[in-house]
């Protein structure tokens, strides 16, 4: 990963963006869009199908609990870059990329708080690159994805990290509905989607709170594919290194046994789960 910025020194406060949205006065002016990059990396099965360039945005109105980035979470500590930096990176490994099948995800943070600069990123990795596209987010912001941001989106990343509300909010510090809207929406112009829920134990692996994310992305028509992450440590260090509690360091990784089993409650649902 080529990381542009140190990590921030201090996290948000709980529940309050990190900063507001960009404003449309870059593409107005036919300048190209500039946004705060915390970093980007090449990866493989993670973030879409096939090796994929991943460019993570920093800022993010979540807080959520087990977030193994906690760094990318305000927006000012990323490094200001242009659309033509990322392109310009990006096209250094377009044939590898395509080769395997892959393309170009716009994660985070939350990319949707920068909702001008991920869709000139977007609009340019399908229409200069002509990478398959991805986005990742939470779905909280979906309300600033326009219709043109998600015409140039191939596949949307959706987590959907809990079902119960009261849960819900435990974990990101926001309510579950704006999630729930923008997937309908995402529904309704039958734009494809992959649901990712992180099975925490103690957390959020009750099984009528799985049974409730499996029936709601079932109802979709749209959800190709779930991917139920077991719960990690690996960001612990970062946490620590801000000098922020890990509220969930005693909380065990899940068992082969339990994410099998949460698996099986999507694939009853007649949903791919892996």
């Amino acid at each position: 990963m080529t990381t542009l910025l140190p990590p921030a020194s201090a996290p948000p406060a709980r529940g309050r963006p990190a900063c507001a949205a960009a404003t449309p006065a870059a593409a107005a002016t036919r300048r190209p869009a500039v946004g705060s990059v915390h970093s980007w990396d090449l990866s493989t099965g993670v973030d879409g199908p096939g090796t994929r360039f991943v460019t993570f945005l920093s800022g993010c109105p979540l807080t959520c609990l087990y977030c193994h980035n906690p760094d990318t979470w305000r927006m000012r500590n990323g490094k200001r870059t242009t659309a033509d930096e990322v392109l310009a990176e990006a096209g250094k490994y377009t044939r590898f990329i395509a080769a395997s099948g892959g393309g170009a995800t716009v994660s985070g943070g939350e990319p949707l708080l920068q909702p001008v600069f991920t869709g000139e990123l977007l609009h340019r990795f399908k229409h200069e690159l002509g990478l398959h596209t991805a986005l990742d987010t939470s779905g909280f912001l979906g309300v600033r994805a326009t219709d043109a941001l998600l015409r140039d989106t191939d596949l949307v990343l959706l987590d959907i990290k809990s079902w119960d509300r009261v849960t819900y909010r435990k974990v990101t510090g926001r309510p579950l509905e704006p999630t729930l809207v923008f997937a309908r929406r995402l529904a309704d112009l039958g734009k494809e989607v992959h649901v990712r829920f992180v099975l925490v134990p103690g957390l959020t692996d009750d099984p009528a709170n799985i049974e409730g994310v499996a029936a709601f992305a079932a109802s979709l028509g749209n959800v190709s594919r779930v991917d139920v992450l077991p719960f990690h440590k690996l960001g612990e260090a970062k946490w620590q290194a801000l000098g922020m509690p890990f509220t969930l360091h005693d909380t065990p990784c899940p068992t082969p046994e339990q994410t099998t089993l949460a698996r099986s409650v999507f694939t009853a649902h007649g949903l791919y789960a892996v």
